[in-house]
């Protein structure tokens, strides 16, 4: 019973049977082979985006990072939620890319920014003031850290204030698909339709190996991006191992097929919540990941029943009362199973 992380699972077929591909022989190296153009060609499909420019890296960590060196200058302010993935988990990446970048924390219910709140928090930057950083740029995490997702109003209504004070809009997509396949909207509905600038779009926590696509709806810092990313050391040689995952994932619609499947695992394993009357939910399930309170017996039973997942919002301490609630989170994959899902609500539903 893996709930850990959408990391843990292992490639598709799909995608492993495109590596193995293109193994054979010899092709151009650095993002020059064809299946390059090929990936190329099919994001811009994908997003109604003829004149995007689209670059492949091996992690989130770097796609965010690139990106938002390429839209903040490094006495910018990266505005962003709290509790954001740039924020708590990237060992300040973003700022070291960005060469001195401050990243702005800013609250909001259910992992979601707010315009009110992200206004606010704009508006008190002190402009012309050299002694302090200055506005830079505005990051929306989708799907949220707490599994949350924001429909295109949503992310209209934030680009409208970063538009407000001229400010570019980063979207950190590492579960994009689960977002797309939460909403139904269309990858450009929720993108540049939206106002959005740049897109770290997710493969690796969805059925990939290693791939994440940096799509930049602005071509005019495209060159930019191909100097910082080479300059950072996230030039693949052998790129085409990296164009082969991402051509598997876009065609015929792979990447939103593995995306609903982890989707509706989650939706069985909230489910399963509901159920049980010790269980509560933290926030509203939208994607593959739900959060819950649960007696610490229970979390002892369902662990010892080979149920793997976090507590959240960090380890609790090693002993405590039986009965003391500690919330968790549950991340659901392609890979994961209607056995899996069967067997965690048994034990769910198991007398302690």
């Amino acid at each position: 019973m893996e709930f850990a992380s959408d990391n843990a699972s292992g490639a598709a077929p799909e995608i492993l049977a495109a590596v193995m591909a293109v193994n054979a022989g010899s092709a151009p190296s650095y993002g020059t082979d064809a299946s390059m153009e090929r990936v190329r060609a099919l994001v811009r499909e994908t997003f109604e985006a003829p004149e995007a420019e689209v670059y492949l890296v091996a992690t989130g960590t770097a796609a965010n990072a690139l990106s938002l060196a390429c839209h903040c200058p490094p006495w910018g302010i990266v505005y962003a939620h709290e509790n954001a993935h740039v924020e708590h988990d990237e060992c300040g990446a973003p700022e070291f890319y960005i060469g001195g970048g401050k990243i702005r924390r800013i609250a909001g219910a259910d992992g979601k920014l707010t315009p009110e709140g992200l206004r606010a928090a704009i508006a008190e930057t002190p402009q012309g003031f050299v002694h302090g950083h200055q506005r830079g740029v505005v990051t929306l995490t989708n799907v949220t850290e707490a599994g949350t997702v924001y429909t295109p109003a949503e992310v209209a209504a934030l680009t409208a204030v970063a538009r407000d004070f001229r400010l570019p809009v980063h979207m950190d997509g590492a579960r994009f698909a689960n977002a797309i396949a939460a909403t139904g909207a269309s990858p450009a509905e929720m993108t540049w339709q939206a106002g959005v600038d740049v897109l770290s779009f997710g493969g690796t926590k969805n059925g990939c190996l290693g791939v994440e696509a940096v799509v930049l709806f602005d071509p005019a810092k495209a060159w930019e991006f191909e100097l910082r990313r080479k300059r950072g050391g996230h030039l693949f040689s052998k790129h085409r191992f990296l164009s082969a995952q991402m051509e598997a994932y876009l065609e015929g619609g792979l990447w939103l097929r593995l995306a609903g499947a982890a989707n509706a695992h989650a939706a069985a394993l909230e489910a399963a919540f509901r159920a049980s009357p010790e269980a509560e939910l933290i926030y509203p399930r939208n994607a593959n990941m739900a959060f819950a309170t649960l007696p610490r017996a229970r979390h002892r039973a369902l662990q010892a029943a080979g149920a793997h997942y976090y507590y959240w919002p960090g380890e609790p301490a090693p002993e405590g009362p039986d009965g003391e609630r500690l919330g968790a989170r549950f991340v659901t994959s392609w890979a994961t199973t209607e056995d899996e899902i069967e067997a965690f609500a048994k034990a769910l539903a198991a007398p302690l």
